[in-house]
């Protein structure tokens, strides 16, 4: 029997041992990059923005970010690759829309793939910010429509995951 939520948490009222969830404390200095496509910009301009002030709201300052825009999505893992010396955590977002073709299947694959590879390999927190739609309108929806903006929920999920590795350490 599959729990819910509430459940859970009742279950782990007398649970002694450390919880760990990312879900406050300070970043502090880290640097952040955020390297996006320009492929669908009017999209992607806005996935940023949410991003961008995701890591405001935390106290991190425009010193602290560094914006990368690269041609399309297939670029995203290279550009990443690169900055990963100079960055604590990095945001790829991208657009790729469904066509008449398979495309979209080749180069979500290859994106994902290579930056789960990248985050696991350097230890480093690397967001999958890239919208893999069937439509522009499910693409819109998503950079701030009415599923909200999934720049911004890329951003939280670096500064958790940074948070996360601070209290683990």
């Amino acid at each position: 029997m599959k729990k819910n939520e509430g459940q859970i948490e009742t279950d782990l009222k007398d649970f002694q041992g450390q919880i760990f969830d990312g879900s406050s404390g300070d970043v502090g200095q880290q640097k952040f990059s955020i390297v996006v496509s320009t492929y669908h910009k009017s999209i992607t301009s806005r996935l940023l923005a949410g991003a961008i002030e995701t890591l405001r709201e935390v106290g991190v300052s425009d010193s602290q970010i560094t914006v990368l825009w690269v041609p399309g999505a297939w670029e995203i893992p290279l550009v990443v690759k690169k900055v990963l010396g100079n960055s604590d955590a990095v945001i790829g977002l991208g657009v790729v829309i469904k066509g008449e073709t398979t495309h979209d299947q080749y180069i979500n694959s290859v994106v994902s793939d290579s930056l789960g590879r990248l985050g696991l390999d350097s230890g480093k927190p690397i967001a999958f910010g890239l919208l893999t739609c069937n439509t522009v309108a499910q693409a819109e929806d998503r950079c701030g429509g009415k599923v909200g903006n999934k720049g911004s929920e890329a951003a939280a999920a670096v500064i958790e995951l940074l948070r996360l590795f601070k209290q683990i350490s």
